[in-house]
């Protein structure tokens, strides 16, 4: 990053010009998950990094947003840029005092100074916070991180300290939304290791590109969801990344508009293996992603004991037909396999069969891969493509190792297996063999519930249905389910708490729009 700006300002491009790109891009993450404006408190540093968060706070208040501002530094600590982006937020001239506020009332910035001295620093905010909730509005309030940026390493110092332990109580105590600017203040960048007061984000708006830190195991909670604001003004390194992140602007080139004289053999024809006494709503689940993913046929092969059971509750659209044998399938015009949601361990030596000997790409999960841990030497004699779609715990018992990263078991499995993985979790991996490791940046923790990976399963076949590569299946696939359940609770009318698998299938469509 620091080499990447050096060059751009050597070129020619101006640093406020930067800044205030970085800041819009900043203030169009937060309202595409808000889109009702409400109010913004920005906790501002004294460098680049509130700069960016003060013109992001302005282009808010364009928006109807209201703005409190609560600079950590005093004015004469604070850098050029910092003053003037708080003197352009306040259309007035740069003074860093407790409790004046704007002559303009349109903008509500109440300038508070955070020290160690200071007897209670969120006693103000939590006094405005009271007032709106007491008046029964239901705005967002949400907090700007722009404390400090990738030049600072841990540990915290005063006053800095302070103000991220004032972030943390208002998340806390006021369910107030974080994000964090570039990085959560207090986390190393290049380790993901966590100051004891590091910022909690909700998420984390990074400027050009992410940083290494992000995406740590141990930096999930701090960090969140993952935004990316592009920068055409920085050039992309000149080496080939071992790691990426899967950005809309890079996948959105996967989903081609179809031609006008399509039609549904062009989309694949996708056969579903899933399902069992007790296990039906998997089957169903699963047929419903590849439909809603754009497969065009979709057939699921169940036991005949639960065939009149899923032929009565499946979508229309999908045709349910009763098997006697795993074998059978073999014979079968299919061109995508979506096996094991549901479908339990009775038939597994006829399942490790038919994993081995099918010769069309398929996509395994929940009991499909549960059969092959207890023989995984199966997986270097398939006649062809596999993806693999295992949860922790699914992963340690396909690949029992020792305590590593999440990255490194993933670059251990496929350089030990000719397969594409899809690593499920708060940061979904995708790797493959020569390819680079994938980061998904989209989803919540409401997708922690029963079902979800069904329909994952399902979205990666229809995708896979459509001529993409298993690789590009797993990212877009990941990446449509996870923004469908931001959807669903962002702009819909659920919670973390409320969101199932449904509503991720009520929202794809919207997902697929915006990508």
């Amino acid at each position: 990053m620091r080499a990447a700006e050096e060059a751009a300002f050597a070129s020619g491009v101006q640093v406020e010009a930067l800044m205030n790109k970085a800041g819009a891009g900043i203030a169009q993450a937060v309202t595409k998950f808000f889109q009702k404006p409400g109010r913004c408190i920005v906790f501002a540093g004294k460098g680049h990094n509130a700069g960016d968060a003060l013109f992001a706070a302005q282009c808010l208040e364009r928006r109807g947003w209201k703005i409190e501002v609560r600079p950590a530094f005093k004015e004469a600590d604070c850098s050029d840029l910092m003053r003037k982006k708080l003197a352009d937020l306040c259309r007035r001239p740069p003074e860093i005092l407790g409790g004046v506020r704007s002559a303009n009332a349109d903008l509500v910035a109440t300038l508070v100074e955070l020290s160690p001295e200071a007897p209670d620093q969120t006693a103000t905010t939590q006094n405005t916070i009271a007032v709106e909730a007491c008046s029964g509005v239901a705005a967002p309030l949400v907090i700007l991180d722009g404390l400090l940026g990738v030049g600072a390493k841990p540990p915290l110092r005063e006053p800095i300290r302070a103000a991220c332990r004032a972030i943390n109580q208002l998340r806390t105590t006021k369910g107030t939304y974080v994000f964090a600017v570039d990085l959560p203040t207090g986390l190393d960048t290049d380790s993901g290791k966590p100051d004891r007061d590091c910022v909690v984000a909700d998420f984390t708006v990074t400027i050009g590109y992410a940083k290494p830190g992000l995406v740590a195991d141990g930096a999930l909670n701090y960090v969140g969801r993952i935004e990316v604001v592009l920068l055409d003004e920085l050039r992309t390194p000149e080496t080939k990344p071992k790691e990426i992140i899967a950005s809309p602007t890079v996948l959105r080139s996967l989903l081609a508009r179809r031609k006008y004289n399509s039609y549904k053999n062009q989309f694949g024809r996708i056969g579903v293996v899933a399902g069992s006494k007790g296990f039906v709503g998997a089957a169903l689940m699963t047929s419903q992603g590849a439909l809603r993913a754009g497969a065009g046929l979709v057939e699921v092969f169940v036991a005949e004991e639960i065939y009149e059971i899923v032929a009565a509750a499946a979508f229309m659209e999908a045709m349910v037909k009763p098997i006697a044998s795993c074998r059978d399938l073999l014979k079968e015009k299919v061109d995508v396999w979506a096996v094991g949601p549901g479908l339990g361990k009775s038939r597994a030596a006829e399942i490790l069969e038919f994993v081995e000997k099918a010769k069309q790409p398929m996509v395994l999960d929940a009991d499909g891969l549960n059969i092959v841990s207890d023989k995984t030497s199966v997986l270097r004699r398939c006649k062809g493509e596999r993806l693999l779609t295992p949860h922790p715990g699914e992963m340690r018992r396909l690949f029992p190792e020792e305590q590593e990263s999440r990255a490194k078991i993933a670059r251990k499995f496929c350089d030990r297996f000719p397969v594409t993985l899809l690593l499920k979790g708060s940061r979904t991996i995708v790797a493959e063999r020569g390819r680079p490791l994938s980061y998904n940046t989209t989803g919540n923790p409401g997708m922690a519930t029963g079902g979800m990976g069904d329909v994952l399963t399902g979205v990666c076949a229809g995708l896979l249905g459509q001529g993409l590569s298993l690789y590009d299946a797993a990212r877009v696939g990941a990446w449509l389910c996870g923004r469908a359940a931001e959807i669903a609770i962002f702009n819909g009318n659920q919670t973390e708490q409320t969101l199932l698998p449904h509503d991720l299938l009520d929202h794809l469509g919207d997902a697929v729009k915006e990508l």
